[in-house]
């Protein structure tokens, strides 16, 4: 058995630091690298493609909504049109950085709010498809194991990852607590390990109701963000590798 194990990274932004991408990069298969719309720069793009390409460590686009102020997790009005044009833009930045290091980009997740509504929305998850398909249709999308998001990509004949978040609570219905709800972050390290040893198992999730769903994933996200995200890469990594799990990306590498 072998999963992916991603994490959100390159989210600081000139003066301001953001996790700790030198810490975490060790114990991931992929990174989803922020592009410059709600976080990111290109000094620090530049770096933390170099910091994957020194690790090993598959490349992905991380778009995300033009708010830096709300790091990308508030939801915005905004066209199809004007979602392909964003996307193009942000992959074609992170793109520039990897031919610059003579790597190769692996894979597209949306980022924060941006995540949500592609899931949600037919055409929004289309126009954020077809922005893919016009840079290299060899880029694997990353997306929840349902919604549109998924169904899109699939009609456009590109690959999916299927998305199980590590530290995140899920409702009834398979998507993520909202962020405002008091435990839609798993706090304990320990507990997110068991979550993605259950995951693998027997393929369900808990939820934040207690009820079990199914859940079946090839690849396990954690946010670089959080305060105790080197922890929670090195105890989901010590635990699968325990399991015999094999950590390797589901993109191109």
């Amino acid at each position: 058995m072998s999963i992916d194990l991603n994490c959100d990274m390159g989210e600081g932004y000139g003066r301001y630091h953001v996790g700790n991408d030198d810490g975490i990069m060790p114990y991931i298969s992929s990174a989803n690298i922020a592009c410059g719309f709600h976080a990111g720069d290109p000094q620090v793009m530049r770096r933390t493609v170099q910091l994957a390409k020194l690790h090993g460590v598959a490349i992905g686009a991380h778009p995300g909504l033009p708010d830096l102020a709300g790091f990308g997790r508030r939801e915005m009005e905004l066209s199809a049109d004007q979602l392909y044009a964003d996307t193009v833009y942000q992959i074609g930045a992170l793109n520039g950085f990897c031919l610059a290091e003579n790597v190769r980009m692996s894979h597209v997740k949306p980022h924060g709010a941006l995540y949500h509504m592609v899931n949600r929305d037919r055409e929004l998850a289309c126009a954020l498809v077809e922005a893919v398909l016009a840079i290299d249709r060899e880029l694997v999308i990353y997306t929840l194991p349902r919604g549109e998001l998924l169904q899109a990509a699939q009609a456009a004949n590109l690959r999916v990852a299927r998305e199980f978040f590590a530290d995140r609570a899920y409702q009834a219905d398979g998507t993520l607590v909202a962020r405002t709800h008091p435990q839609a972050m798993i706090k304990d390290a320990a507990t997110a390990a068991a979550r993605v040893a259950n995951m693998l198992a027997r393929k369900r999730v808990v939820t934040v109701t207690g009820e079990e769903i199914d859940m079946e994933a090839e690849t396990v996200c954690i946010h670089g963000d959080e305060r105790q995200a080197v922890l929670f890469a090195r105890s989901i990594r010590t635990e699968l590798e325990r399991l015999g799990v094999v950590v390797s990306a589901c993109g191109r590498t």
